[in-house]
C-alpha cells in the first residue's frame, strides 16, 4: 500500500480485525455484484469505499424515477441511463481506485460459471427467484461464497452460502429450485425504503469478513427481519443431501 492508501484505509487498519494484511486481502479481492439496485447500490459503494480492488457490475435494467426512493447509488439526472453504468460513475467518485467493470445484460449459466470463476466473493443482489438458484449454481461449482439478500415490503433477509466449508448447505438447499410461486415484485408490492439498505449494507459487511477472514460469517443462518416492530430472528440451515445442486459434492 502506498501513503495514500494507508490514509484512506486508516479507520480499517486501526482495527486489530483487519489490519494491513486485511486490508490488502481486500484491496487484492474481486466481488461479482449481481443487481444494481435496492441492495446493489448500498453493498456496492460500501465494498468500493472499503477498497475491494476490482466490483463487476451485472443487472440489465435502466434506472427509472420509480427506483429513486431507494436505489441510492443513482440520481435523477441518471433516469434512463443503464444501472451499471449509473452505479459505476457512483463507485469511481467515491473511490477512484476501484476497477469497476459494468456489464449490462442478463446473464445465463455460461456466463455467470466464468464470472463466479474469477470472484473473490458473490453479493446476489437480484430480485428474481430462477437468476438467484442459476447464481447459487455457479457458486455452487466454483466453489465460491455467496452472500444472499432479499427484501421486499418491510421483510428482509440475508445469508451467507458457503461450501468452501464441509457440509455447508447452499441456496438450493433452503429454497428448492423445484418450488413454484408467484414472484413477489417491488413494483407491485412496495418496498420501505430503508430497509434496502440496511439488508444491503449487511451483505456488504459479510462480504468483506469473508475477503478479509474477520469473525463469523452467516453461513449456516439465515437472518430475517420484520422493520414494522424492528423485529430479529434467525434460523439454522442445514445442508440437504437430497439437494439437487449440492447434494452429491460432499460424496
Amino acid at each position: 500500500m502506498n501513503d495514500e492508501q494507508l490514509l484512506r484505509y486508516s479507520r480499517h487498519i486501526f482495527l486489530d480485525e483487519i489490519g494491513i494484511e486485511g486490508q490488502e486481502a481486500i484491496l487484492a479481492a474481486h466481488a461479482v455484484v449481481i443487481g444494481a439496485g435496492g441492495l446493489g447500490s448500498p453493498a456496492a459503494m460500501y465494498l468500493a469505499s472499503a477498497g475491494v480492488g476490482r466490483i463487476t457490475l451485472v443487472d440489465d435494467d435502466t434506472v427509472d424515477l420509480t427506483n429513486l426512493q431507494r436505489q441510492i447509488a443513482h440520481t435523477t439526472e441518471r433516469v434512463g441511463q443503464s444501472k451499471v453504468s449509473s452505479c459505476a460513475a457512483t463507485l469511481q467518485a467515491i473511490n477512484p481506485h476501484v476497477q469497476v467493470m459494468a456489464l449490462q445484460e442478463r446473464v445465463g449459466e455460461e456466463r455467470l460459471q466464468a464470472l463466479v470463476a474469477s470472484a473473490t466473493v458473490v453479493l446476489d443482489c437480484t430480485d428474481n427467484y430462477r437468476t438467484r438458484q442459476a447464481i447459487n449454481a455457479a457458486c455452487v461449482a466454483q466453489g465460491k461464497p455467496l452472500v444472499s439478500g432479499a427484501a421486499i415490503r418491510f421483510d428482509g433477509q440475508i445469508s451467507v452460502f458457503d461450501r468452501r466449508h464441509e457440509g455447508a448447505a447452499c441456496y438450493a438447499c433452503l429454497f428448492s429450485p423445484d418450488e413454484q410461486f408467484e414472484e413477489a415484485s417491488c413494483s407491485t408490492m412496495g418496498v420501505f425504503a430503508p430497509l434496502v439498505g440496511i439488508i444491503g449494507t449487511m451483505q456488504a459487511a459479510e462480504a468483506l469478513k469473508l475477503v478479509a477472514g474477520v469473525g463469523r460469517s452467516l453461513n449456516g443462518r439465515l437472518m430475517m427481519l420484520e422493520l414494522k416492530d424492528m423485529e430479529w430472528s434467525s434460523m439454522q440451515v442445514a445442508r440437504n443431501p437430497q439437494c439437487p445442486v449440492c447434494g452429491q459434492a460432499d460424496h
